[in-house]
């Protein structure tokens, strides 16, 4: 095995509903070797609205489930070796959460990527940020290899369930800053609620919002979020 250099992307497109087509724009500025997407449709028209980014961006999905409205797309030539998902603890009148799991791998080189969407209520979002945690550690007992975690974690680096997470894992923007940090809003960013953490021989090289990579314009058009891009390489056995 070698040394592979990658780029994930997380990215919460609120379903769509503002421009598709600056959200496929964004996407393929960013030039992604797997993307994981937080409010991916799940309402009317649902597939087709996925499908039609899917091939807007040349993407396969490796796994795309409506419930929790969570997606993991790669670029061709990635082996999706195993998939998960996971439904977490449900509240009275809250949004059902999910974590979507997919063990890949790149060049010889395992990965396993999580992709979530934590809760706007303190308590739910805090047990869920330990349920995916416990579901992806889980994961990678049973598929060995070192792994990331993309999150709209609806929180800032200081609230209880980020640094549950980083406790953890490594917060990539935080420790390799690139780009812009805040990711919430798109339009007027003010706070920093969507991130990409890594786990075991992961390399991250830089981590953030790509604004010298994809249309700003675009950005605030596609989504109410900015996405979080994380170059990163796996470390394979010379």
């Amino acid at each position: 095995m070698s040394n592979s250099d990658l780029r994930v992307l997380s990215y919460n497109v609120r379903a769509l509903r503002d421009d598709p087509d600056a959200v496929a724009r964004v996407i393929n500025a960013c030039d992604p070797d797997i993307v994981c997407l937080q409010e991916a449709p799940r309402l009317l028209g649902w597939r087709a609205k996925r499908r039609e980014l899917d091939r807007a961006t040349g993407m396969v999905p490796a796994i795309s489930r409506r419930t929790g409205g969570l997606a993991i797309l790669c670029r061709p030539g990635i082996e999706v070796r195993r998939i998960g998902h996971r439904v977490l603890r449900q509240y009275p009148a809250m949004h059902t959460r999910t974590l979507s799991m997919a063990a890949l791998k790149i060049d010889g080189n395992p990965l396993l990527v999580g992709c979530t969407h934590l809760d706007l209520h303190p308590g739910a979002r805090l047990h869920h940020a330990g349920e995916a945690l416990d579901h992806l550690g889980a994961f990678a007992a049973e598929n060995p290899g070192p792994y990331v975690l993309a999150a709209d974690v609806n929180c800032p680096p200081d609230g209880s369930a980020w640094r549950l997470i980083t406790a953890v894992m490594h917060d990539a923007a935080g420790e390799h800053p690139w780009g812009a940090a805040d990711t919430f809003t798109s339009r007027r960013p003010r706070t920093r609620i969507d991130g990409v953490f890594t786990s075991g021989d992961v390399h991250v090289r830089r981590a953030g919002v790509p604004v010298d990579l994809a249309d700003p314009d675009d950005m605030a058009a596609a989504s109410d979020h900015r996405p979080v891009l994380a170059d990163i390489t796996l470390h394979g056995d010379t």
